[in-house]
């Protein structure tokens, strides 16, 4: 019993350390402008990765997906899925659910049982026909370009740089995701 309880403290500290010591890509003193309209509903659906800020659990990751859908509970269903370092590379699931917190601000977690793991999603700017969405966090240790499509146009994606370098991102960081 004194082993598990050990085992147990030393992974709870470890996570608790792993958050402190991300990779920060955003000056956290410009201020973040959310979609403060966001529909819901219309944002719902499969979203293709495009671009991400590097993060720990996306490491080697292509082809990403996220998929949201609402559950019973009134929370969102978050289905991101992976393929380990090629297109035709093992498939990774995470299965998540995110609370909105305030118009465009939404809190997701993947690990239900800790209710400090939870990260903020934050949508910086949706499309009015929701074909492309940025997403980041305040703390700036993540953030995303996603669009329906596997593809983007150079505008869009011109456009979803100014939108994260508005938020205070440096863009020059991003990483581009491989998508079929």
């Amino acid at each position: 019993m004194r082993l598990i309880l050990k085992a147990f403290t030393v992974i709870l500290l470890m996570s608790l350390a792993l958050p402190a010591s991300a990779e920060k890509y955003r000056d956290t003193s410009a201020p973040m402008a959310v979609e403060g309209a966001l529909d819901l509903n219309r944002y719902l659906g499969k979203w293709y990765e495009i671009a991400r800020f590097p993060n720990r659990f996306e490491r080697g990751c292509v082809g990403v997906t996220a998929e949201y859908s609402m559950r019973p509970d009134g929370d969102v269903r978050v289905l991101n899925t992976c393929r380990e370092g090629a297109l035709n590379g093992k498939v990774t699931i995470a299965d998540g659910s995110a609370r909105v917190e305030a118009p465009g601000r939404l809190s997701v977690t993947f690990v239900p049982w800790l209710p400090f793991a939870r990260g903020d999603y934050w949508v910086l700017y949706v499309a009015p026909d929701y074909s492309l969405a940025v997403v980041g966090n305040p703390k700036g240790t993540t953030g995303w370009i996603l669009a329906r499509t596997r593809q983007i146009s150079a505008k869009q994606r011109a456009l979803a740089e100014t939108i994260l370098s508005n938020n205070g991102y440096d863009i020059k960081q991003l990483e581009d995701v491989l998508q079929k």
